[in-house]
């Protein structure tokens, strides 16, 4: 079985925002409550770890555009 391709911030975000609206929904199983709330905390992780990668970047950007201003 082939490995999952890593969805998009935009991807995992809008599919966090229907998890969200399905785990509001008091018809749901327990069963299937768990499994979304394991599925959201994956794609939470993805949004975060893309968000914390970002910021990295933008800061090292900063940094260089000070290091470059400063000459």
């Amino acid at each position: 079985m082939p490995k999952k391709e890593r969805p998009t911030f935009e991807e995992a975000l809008q599919k966090l925002e229907t998890i969200v609206e399905q785990l509001g929904d008091k018809s749901i199983t327990l069963e299937k409550s768990v499994e979304l709330y394991e599925e959201g905390l994956k794609l939470s992780k993805i949004c975060t770890e893309t968000l914390e990668k970002a910021t990295l970047k933008i800061e090292q950007i900063d940094h260089s555009a000070d290091s470059d201003n400063s000459k």
